[in-house]
C-alpha cells in the first residue's frame, strides 16, 4: 500500500506515519509537511490513503479536503485533527474525506480507520455516532426510499453543487430543487445538506453516476 502521512509537526507526522506503517505489510508512506507538499505526493504517486492534518500550513480546513478529494477522488483521505467536536467531523466528511481521527485518540483506533476505508467503508469516530444518537438527531434511514430524481439531485450536492448548478443540470426549477432536497432529508432522517451527503456516503452512494 502506498500511504501519505501529511503534518505539520514532525513528532506527530513521524508517530502517525509508524502506525500507518503497521496498516498492511509492506505499506510505503510518504511524507509531507504542509497542503503544497501533499499535492505534488498525491500528483507523483497517488497513495491509495492520505492522512492529513486539517489545519497544516495551506490547507485551509475544509477547502484543503474538498481540494484534495476533487483533484485526486482516487485517494482515501482521513483526516486527523485535535479539532474533533461532531459538527466539524461531519463537515469534513462531508467535503469528501472517509474517515475522520481525532489526534486524541489510541494509536489502535487509527489501525481500525485505515482497514476500515481500505475495506471500502467511512471511519467516523465514537462521538459522532453518540451526537447522533442523543435524541437531537433521527437514526439514518437507507437511499432505497428515494426516487431516481432525488437520488440525481442527492449525488449533486454530493459534488457541492448550488440549487441553481442542480436546477440548471437536471432542467428543473430551483423551487423543485428545494422541494426535491427537503424530500432527500426526510427519507434519509437528516436535518441538513451537510447530514445527507455524510449519510450518502456512509451508504456507499457516489457523486459520478448521474
Amino acid at each position: 500500500m502506498k500511504a501519505l502521512v501529511a503534518d505539520d509537526h514532525p513528532m506527530v507526522r513521524d508517530a502517525l506515519a509508524r502506525t500507518v506503517r503497521r496498516a498492511e505489510e509492506g505499506t510505503v508512506v510518504h511524507e509531507a509537511h504542509d497542503f503544497p507538499s501533499a499535492q505534488g505526493v498525491c500528483a507523483a504517486i497517488v497513495p491509495e490513503i492520505a492522512l492529513i492534518d486539517l489545519n497544516m500550513p495551506g490547507m485551509d480546513g475544509l477547502l484543503g479536503v474538498q481540494a484534495l478529494h476533487r483533484q485526486w477522488p482516487a485517494v482515501s483521505l482521513i483526516v486527523a485533527s485535535g479539532q474533533d467536536d461532531p459538527p466539524t467531523i461531519r463537515a469534513v466528511l462531508a467535503a469528501g474525506a472517509r474517515g475522520f481521527f481525532p489526534k486524541s485518540s489510541a494509536a489502535d483506533l487509527l489501525l481500525q480507520a485505515i482497514r476500515l476505508v481500505r475495506a471500502g467503508g467511512i471511519y467516523v469516530p465514537p462521538q459522532v455516532l453518540d451526537d447522533a444518537h442523543d435524541g437531537a438527531a433521527r437514526p439514518f434511514a437507507s437511499s432505497g426510499e428515494l426516487t431516481p430524481r432525488q437520488l440525481a439531485v442527492l449525488q449533486r450536492l454530493m459534488r457541492g453543487s448550488p440549487n441553481k448548478v442542480i436546477a440548471r443540470e437536471l432542467g428543473l426549477s430551483e423551487g423543485t430543487v428545494k422541494i426535491h432536497i427537503a424530500a432527500i432529508l426526510r427519507a434519509l432522517r437528516v436535518r441538513n445538506r451537510t447530514e445527507a451527503v455524510v449519510q450518502a456516503r456512509a451508504l456507499g452512494l457516489d457523486d459520478t453516476s448521474a
